[in-house]
């Protein structure tokens, strides 16, 4: 077992060797332009990312020709919005959200009320979900597009989308969900779903950075969307810029290996985490936060009472796991989403966000609990509160 032990795969994955293997002729003898139609280096190019189209359609239940390859689920997120509002603009200008969306969809609808947009942000319940009477209630004929993501990368709580696009189709909307951290890792079908646009990253999904996809809905309805970037005309005129042949195989390859193994890898997963969380729930004042029924496999977001999360991670210094997002690790500030979900200043300062993957094996799992146990344990005897609160001089508030 090597040290550190990487359990932060909400972040970002591993490259699996697979992929790799798959990748390594686009970088050399196959690196032709895919757009070159006139010589073999060209139709070889293109032929691979064809390929990976098929693949990463495969995934989620859709026809090859609705994928749009993007630089990564961020671009994909801000071509859907972007593209959705001044497509349909003159249908209305009101779209809704979620306050627990990932920062790729927030601030791409705190960029578009500059320009007009009227933007609603669904509150959640305790538990990460959404209240689906508040998103009906939200709802106008002024409504063009719903956005509300797959699994949360914090908590992994995982939102009832088909019941959301009901309710977002009945009222003449688009649907689109950023499935960054659910492709690839549960079952996810865009029709069976309801979903129109879809946007998700093979970074995340044991593929290169770099690199990702927009699913844009043909049929039923038929969704336009306005380019974000104007050139040759790239990807049905939708994303213009040569493409990245060596990410996409990538990407085409990661979604081919977790389409064939993901039941397998989510049972095994959710078995360690299951297996973490019973173990360091042991310890006092301890709390799993968000829904533990509707969860990603793979996930789980505890908070230790008067452990503050920033000091927790140094003193496991053998650990890489995050207190929060990856995008907003920096930032001292409690985490936004699990404030959305009424957690208190002091639990949502003491989380920890766990990741594991699939190269995440029971040894390290036990080595984790150890370490965090111990970390824990030692943290709370430095702490005056920690004292105060076993007296019952400090209020217990959640």
């Amino acid at each position: 077992m090597e040290l550190p032990i990487y359990l932060d795969n909400n972040a970002t994955t591993a490259l699996d060797p697979r992929v790799l293997e798959s990748m390594l002729p686009y970088f050399t003898t196959k690196f032709g332009n895919a757009a070159s139609r006139s010589h073999a280096f060209g139709w070889v190019a293109e032929e691979a990312v064809d390929y990976a189209r098929e693949q990463a359609a495969q995934l989620i239940g859709c026809n090859d020709k609705e994928i749009i390859f993007t630089s990564g689920a961020t671009e994909a997120d801000n071509l859907a919005i972007k593209g959705v509002y001044e497509m349909y603009h003159e249908k209305g200008n009101h779209i809704v959200t979620v306050a627990t969306e990932h920062k790729a969809v927030l601030d791409t609808c705190k960029h578009l009320e500059k320009s007009g947009a009227e933007i609603t942000y669904l509150s959640v319940k305790e538990d990460g979900l959404i209240d689906l009477t508040e998103l009906e209630a939200a709802m106008t004929e002024r409504t063009i597009l719903v956005a509300v993501m797959y699994g949360n990368n914090e908590t992994g709580v995982v939102q009832p989308i088909k019941e959301i696009s009901a309710i977002t189709h009945k009222f003449g909307a688009l649907l689109m969900t950023d499935a960054t951290q659910a492709v690839g890792k549960i079952p996810v079908d865009v029709q069976a779903d309801g979903i129109d646009l879809l946007a998700f990253s093979a970074h995340k999904m044991y593929g290169p950075k770099g690199v990702g996809a927009l699913y844009v809905r043909r049929k039923n309805p038929r969704v336009k969307i306005t380019a974000q970037l104007d050139g040759g005309g790239h990807e049905r005129g939708m994303r213009s810029g040569t493409l990245n042949v060596p990410g996409i195989v990538g990407l085409g390859k990661a979604c081919e290996l977790c389409r064939l193994e993901m039941d397998a890898e989510a049972k095994r997963l959710s078995s360690l985490r299951d297996k973490m969380e019973n173990a360091l729930t042991q310890i006092e004042e301890s709390y799993v936060n968000g829904n533990i029924q509707h969860r990603l496999p793979h996930v789980s977001n505890l908070s230790f009472r008067h452990v503050e999360g920033q000091g927790l991670m140094m003193a496991m210094k053998d650990l890489a796991v995050s207190s929060g997002s990856a995008c907003t690790s920096a930032s001292l500030e409690p985490s936004y989403v699990l404030k959305s979900m009424g957690i208190s200043d002091d639990l949502a300062h003491s989380s920890i966000r766990f990741g594991l993957g699939r190269f995440s094996t029971e040894e390290e799992i036990d080595f984790a609990i150890e370490e965090i146990r111990k970390a824990v344990d030692h943290l709370r005897e430095l702490s005056p509160l920690w004292e105060s609160f076993t007296k019952g001089t400090v209020q217990n508030i959640t």
